[in-house]
């Protein structure tokens, strides 16, 4: 308290909703920190010399007489090595039995990086998961969602892309995860051995709900300090945005603002998009990369949220539960990579482009064959050998459990084509199919 004894209390609240306050206060600071009650709060809005504060864990049992104490500077976070491979709450404080953090303090949720400081994403980032590597293949500096149902295993398959991706640091920002996501993060990383390329801030379902809004502003504040003072190459992985635009929500309805499409505040799409664009590829090399899981309310794409963060987003990952096969995987048809040309055939093996088109013309006879037969319709020779394909390239390459090199993906790619079809029919140019053809055995 000695660093902030010197502020000035307030202790004339004039109006107090579930989630905010407001008083009247002079040379304050938007985003500004202050302790309202003993309670961590921010300044939200300021109209004049009218303040309003966002009390984190709520308002109950604070009086119109609570002390109202500033403290002079936004959020923060205390950047230092000793933060690699800890679990950290939207504070920024230690919640896996750690020491404290002694690293510098450095604000959070900054401007986006200047135009002139970019330069266009077109290095290869490869996660070890074929329906991303080899269909929608990522770019550093790329930003994408996975669109998923509530129901679907997301967080495990972020927890699978932390593990497996071609990344220097991997930062985790977890909001609203259960008890048992935030175990399941923390077990899987250990036991990986990987804990000391990874950072997480977790906010829980135990924790307020409006403490969610600062875990995405602190991730990519310890992503920018590896990726623009170290050059390195870091992926952020951000789950679920869903809940962390539902406490938006909560704050902007008990501010009475009036709601835009679906209850969401009217500033959903900027608020999207301050986080997303911190997505950068630097001239140097270091980037940020960042995927972030968007849930889906009753499979709803037109709902406000991932409407909004199509606009923003370069892609979509759609993750679909396959009945046929029992595995959940990458949709081929509603899965989107918009930068991929930029590095597959050139960062990636020649054969590329053409296993992933020639792959999927294929699995879309397989599911015109499908239709013939649901219909009653007799199916052709092929039509069987294309169902059978479809079974298989499902197993061996579409699931989100399938851990291959891309190398190994192609080469899977080629063996599925030969063993289904003759060189005639994959219609792939003459050269790859005499180079990368499997010899007959």
């Amino acid at each position: 308290m000695s660093k902030t004894a010197f502020k000035r209390i307030y202790t004339r609240i004039s109006q107090i909703t579930k989630a905010t306050c407001s008083l009247k206060a002079e040379n304050i600071g938007y985003e500004e920190l202050a302790i309202v009650g003993g309670r961590l709060a921010q300044v939200v809005k300021i109209v004049g010399d009218e303040i309003t504060l966002q009390i984190f864990s709520g308002t109950e049992g604070i009086p119109t007489n609570a002390e109202v104490m500033f403290l002079g500077r936004p959020p923060s976070l205390r950047i230092g090595q000793d933060m690699e491979g800890r679990f950290l709450n939207a504070y920024g404080d230690p919640i896996d039995g750690g020491p404290e953090l002694t690293g510098a303090e450095q604000e959070i949720g900054g401007p986006s990086v200047n135009p002139v400081r970019r330069e266009q994403p077109s290095q290869l980032i490869t996660t070890g998961i074929a329906g991303i590597d080899l269909n929608n293949t990522l770019v550093t500096g790329q930003k994408i969602p996975f669109f998923a149902d509530p129901d679907q295993p997301f967080n495990q398959i972020m927890a699978l892309l932390a593990l497996r991706a071609d990344a220097d640091k991997i930062i985790l920002g977890g909001m609203g995860l259960s008890n048992d996501d935030y175990l399941f993060y923390k077990k899987s990383f250990m036991n990986a051995g990987s804990l000391d390329r990874i950072i997480a801030f977790v906010n829980t379902t135990d924790d307020p709900p409006v403490e969610r809004l600062m875990v995405p502003d602190m991730a990519l504040a310890a992503a920018e300090h590896y990726a623009s003072g170290k050059n390195e190459k870091v992926l952020v992985l951000l789950t679920d945005m869903t809940l962390y635009a539902d406490a938006l929500s909560i704050v902007s309805n008990r501010m009475d603002q009036i709601p835009s499409k679906d209850s969401m505040p009217g500033s959903l799409y900027s608020d999207l998009a301050k986080i997303y664009e911190k997505a950068v590829q630097f001239p140097d090399g270091g980037s940020i990369t960042i995927i972030a899981v968007t849930t889906l309310s009753g499979g709803d794409i037109t709902h406000a949220i991932p409407d909004n963060t199509g606009y923003i987003t370069e892609g979509q990952l759609f993750l679909r539960r396959d009945t046929e096969v029992g595995k959940v995987l990458i949709d081929p048809f509603r899965s989107l990579s918009r930068l991929k040309q930029l590095v597959i055939g050139d960062q990636t093996r020649e054969d590329h482009p053409q296993i992933m088109n020639t792959a999927i013309r294929l699995y879309a006879d397989a599911l015109n064959a499908r239709t013939k037969q649901e219909n009653g319709f007799d199916l052709t020779e092929y039509d069987e050998r294309a169902l059978t394909f479809s079974t298989q390239y499902k197993e061996k390459l579409l699931a989100v459990d399938v851990n291959l090199s891309m190398n190994e993906m192609l080469d899977e790619g080629w063996k599925l084509l030969s063993d289904h079809f003759s060189r005639n029919e994959v219609g792939i140019r003459e050269d790859l199919v005499n180079k990368y053809w499997p010899a007959e055995k």
